[in-house]
C-alpha cells in the first residue's frame, strides 16, 4: 500500500516512523507546509533502513503531487491551542486547515480512506467527511484507541498487571465527556469492579479508584501536556493511528472504537462520536451497537451533543 501523512509534526513523524518499521506500506510519504521538514525527516527516516531493515520508500514533499494513487491519508495537521486561543478559536483555524488539505489529498487520491487525528478531533473528521465527499465508512476518526488505551494503561499501573491482560472501552466523543464504559471493563476476564474490589479488599475503595481512574483517562491529555508545558502527546496518539492503519492494511476486521458517522445507531444520527467498529481493508466495515446500560447511553448521548453543538459552529462554503 501507499500511505500519506498529512502533518511532519510529532504526531506524523512518529506515525510514519511506526509504519515503515511495521513495512505497513511500500511507499510512505510525507506532507508538511514548512519547507525542508518533512524532506529532513523523510530522509532521516530512511537513513534508518540498513539498521531496523526496512524497504519501504519514504518521501517528504512540500505538495500533493507525490500523494498520488495513496490508499491511506493520515491528516494530523494542525495547530495547538494557544495562550489566549478560545476553543472555537482552535476550532476555526484547524478547520481551515483540515478543509484545505483534504481537498488537495483526496484530488490526487480519490479512493484512499482517510483517517482523521487533528483536534477538536471528532468535529475535524466530520469536516474531512464533508468536504472530501467520501462515503462515511472511509472518513474515520482516530479517538477512541487512544482514549481506551490510556485507560487501559492506567488501570494496568493501579492494578499492577500486564495491560495485555486489560480490555476496556471508551466511547464518546473525544474531549472531557468521553465515556468509559465500565461494564465493558474487564482484567484477564474479571470485571474490573470485582478485581479492584479483590484488589483492595474494599469495596468502597475500589468504587473510589475505578472513579479516579475513569477521570484521569478524561484528563488524558491535559496531564501529558501539564507536564510538558510546550508540547502535547505525540507518542500514544501515533501509536493509536497506527494500529488502526494496521488493521485496514492487513484486513485484520479488529474491533476498535473510532470516531464513526452515524445513522441512527445508539439512538444517534448526523454526528461523529466515538463507538465500538470492524476495522478492514474496506475501512469501517461494521459499527457494533454493544447493550450499554442506561447511565453509559444517557452519558453517550451527552457526549454527542457536545459534539454536535460544535458541529454547528462550522462554516462552509
Amino acid at each position: 500500500m501507499k500511505i500519506t501523512i498529512i502533518g511532519a509534526g510529532n504526531v506524523g513523524a512518529t506515525a510514519a516512523q511506526r509504519i515503515i518499521e511495521k513495512e505497513l506500506a511500500r511507499e510512505v510519504v510525507l506532507v508538511d507546509l514548512v519547507e525542508g521538514i518533512p524532506q529532513g525527516k523523510g530522509l532521516d527516516m530512511y537513513q534508518s533502513a540498513p539498521i531496523e531493515l526496512f524497504d519501504t520508500k519514504v518521501i517528504g514533499t512540500n505538495g500533493y503531487e507525490e500523494t498520488a494513487g495513496s490508499d491511506i491519508i493520515l491528516i494530523t495537521a494542525g495547530v495547538a491551542r494557544k495562550p489566549g486561543m478560545s476553543r472555537d478559536d482552535l476550532q476555526a483555524t484547524n478547520a481551515a486547515i483540515v478543509k484545505d488539505v483534504t481537498e488537495k489529498a483526496v484530488a490526487k487520491s480519490p479512493n484512499a480512506i482517510l483517517i482523521v487525528v487533528s483536534n477538536p478531533l471528532d468535529v475535524m473528521t466530520y469536516v474531512a467527511y464533508v468536504r472530501s465527499g467520501f462515503a462515511p465508512h472511509r472518513v474515520i476518526g482516530m479517538a477512541g484507541v487512544l482514549d481506551t488505551a490510556r485507560f487501559r494503561a492506567f488501570i494496568a499501573m493501579e492494578c499492577g498487571v500486564s495491560v495485555q491482560d486489560v480490555n476496556a472501552f471508551v466511547l464518546g466523543g473525544h474531549g472531557d465527556s468521553m465515556v468509559p464504559i465500565i461494564k465493558y471493563t474487564t482484567v484477564a476476564g474479571i470485571p474490573i469492579r470485582e478485581y479492584l474490589t479483590m484488589h483492595y479488599k474494599d469495596e468502597r475503595k475500589a468504587e473510589e479508584r475505578l472513579k479516579a481512574l475513569s477521570d484521569r483517562t478524561r484528563n488524558g491529555g491535559a496531564e501529558i501536556v501539564n507536564f510538558l508545558k510546550t508540547g502535547s502527546a505525540y507518542y500514544a496518539p501515533s501509536a493509536a493511528a497506527v494500529e488502526m492503519i494496521e488493521a485496514i492494511v492487513k484486513d485484520r476486521k479488529r474491533i476498535l472504537p473510532c470516531s464513526a458517522w452515524l445513522t441512527g445507531q445508539y439512538g444517534l444520527k448526523d454526528v461523529y462520536v466515538g463507538v465500538p467498529v470492524k476495522l478492514g481493508r474496506n475501512g469501517i466495515e461494521q459499527i457494533l451497537e454493544i447493550n450499554l446500560d442506561e447511565s453509559d447511553l444517557k452519558a453517550l448521548h451527552k457526549s454527542a451533543e457536545d459534539v454536535r453543538a460544535n458541529m454547528a459552529k462550522l462554516k462552509f462554503d
